[in-house]
């Protein structure tokens, strides 16, 4: 029979300054934030975000090109009404990225390696949702930016108005990031291989903006024009820019808006529940994970 050896490698307790729980979060939120956009991941993770941001990019630069030539200012998109204009590409943006950020952890199971850190939970969860909706809100406000400098750049009129306007849009980004990228992660956190989950947050984007699409159809050929305001509550988009309409002032881009400050009233508490409901959900998704 072999014997068996100890050896002294000289172990030593570490005696430096920790840096504690909150430095732990925010290296979570960057590196939650870089994966998002495929930063510090190989050249192909980098091609679907940075080929959307070009895309959302296009018509703030051409409707800017248009209205230095015209000098109309109706030839400008409205701040307001861009997200909803090109909702299908940040919806294949949460599609595509939100795997990233919630299932490869899940995927490759090594979710319980980070609570062997001193961070929570619930401050796991909180950084991954913030990184999210960070990556999101640059999609949305960069062109909206552009829109606004551009018009800046070629002395557009009123831009005392324009500045309400733009921030008022800027309002309805932070509300489009929270909710949209909120919905996206908790889908793709129930489905770990990255192609499902993909196909799961377009089809849970698509059917409800069908769904609420054919009811209103149905309510006006009915001309219960109320239903067909109250049913917009049930699509993500067409529920941020309720808010937007009712309680910032904005223009409506959608086919049916809740009536009054009461209608904007509901849809901002649906946001918030949509947001707490889904913390609440990916925090027992990972804290699940991580007991296993």
């Amino acid at each position: 029979m072999s014997t068996s050896t100890i050896h002294d490698i000289g172990y030593r307790h570490y005696e430096g300054r920790r840096l504690g729980r909150a430095y732990v979060m925010r290296s979570l939120y960057v590196h939650n934030l870089r994966a998002a956009y495929g930063l510090g991941r190989p050249a192909r993770a980098k091609v679907m975000p940075f080929l959307l941001v070009a895309i959302m990019l296009l018509p703030a630069a051409g409707s800017v090109a248009v209205y230095a030539i015209s000098k109309e200012a109706d030839t400008l998109i409205r701040y307001s009404s861009y997200a909803s204009t090109l909702s299908v590409i940040i919806a294949i943006f949460v599609a595509t990225q939100a795997p990233v950020l919630a299932s490869r952890e899940l995927r490759f199971h090594v979710v319980p390696l980070y609570f062997s850190r001193p961070v929570g939970h619930l401050d796991f969860v909180l950084a991954k949702q913030a990184a999210m909706a960070t990556a999101l809100f640059a999609l949305t406000a960069v062109p909206i930016t552009v829109l606004y400098l551009g018009g800046l750049v070629t002395r557009i009129p009123k831009s005392g108005e324009h500045l309400l306007h733009y921030l008022a849009a800027l309002v309805g980004c932070v509300l489009f990031a929270v909710v949209l990228g909120s919905i996206g992660m908790v889908v793709a956190a129930f489905t770990p291989r990255r192609g499902f989950g993909v196909a799961s947050v377009i089809a849970v984007f698509m059917l409800s903006t069908t769904i609420v699409a054919i009811v209103q159809g149905l309510a006006e050929m009915r001309t219960n024009f109320s239903l067909v305001g109250w049913a917009g509550l049930f699509s993500p988009f067409n529920l941020v820019d309720i808010v937007q309409v009712r309680l910032l002032g904005a223009k409506s881009s959608s086919i049916g808006i809740a009536p009054g400050t009461l209608g904007g009233l509901v849809a901002l508490a649906l946001c918030a529940a949509l947001v707490a409901g889904s913390t609440a959900v990916l925090y027992g998704r990972f804290r699940k994970a991580g007991l296993s």
